[in-house]
């Protein structure tokens, strides 16, 4: 791949990205939800999907909080209805959250034009394109992953400049 692509790719990510953010920013407010609620209840539901017990450790880890600031989120989404907490069979001191059925009545609405005008522009590929895109951003997903547990390292908290000079 040619720099010029390459680069018109990373530009097209992080248009990607902040057109994310701004969904979320005005998903969230229909709802009177934090950008950090909607993040929980994004986490719990993939958790969900993959048969995981989260705890509020878990979701502190995720979403790089504070024990306060964790407590303080599980407090809004118990009160707003979204999770139940239950404390655990085995360890009677761990706390295990569950969604409820408000909180994926409120994700399916929240995510449901997303998914809609997504799954239309994918409706582009055939199945082998979908495979490289897959894989294409399984591999992004793992870079990025990787990079946060390298960001600033050196302590001044830059990081070397990419071949396109912007850092990526």
């Amino acid at each position: 791949m040619s720099s010029t692509n390459r680069a018109r790719l990373i530009d097209l990510m992080r248009q990607f990205t902040s057109e994310t953010e701004r969904y979320i920013e005005a998903a969230s407010a229909k709802d009177a939800l934090y950008r950090t609620d909607l993040n929980a209840l994004g986490i719990m539901m993939g958790a969900a999907r993959a048969g995981a017990t989260v705890t509020p450790g878990m979701l502190r880890e995720e979403l790089n909080l504070s024990s306060p600031a964790t407590t303080a989120l599980v407090d809004r989404l118990d009160t707003a209805g979204h999770v139940t907490r239950t404390r655990s069979a085995v360890d009677r001191r761990q706390v295990h959250l569950e969604l409820t059925e408000k909180a994926r009545v409120t994700g399916g609405k929240l995510f449901a034009p997303l998914a809609q005008h997504i799954n239309t522009a994918l409706d582009e590929f055939d199945d082998a394109e979908l495979a490289l895109l897959e894989r294409m951003m399984q591999r992004i997903t793992d870079a990025t992953i990787a990079a946060k547990g390298d960001a600033g390292k050196d302590g001044s908290g830059t990081s070397a400049p990419g071949k396109d000079g912007t850092g990526i």
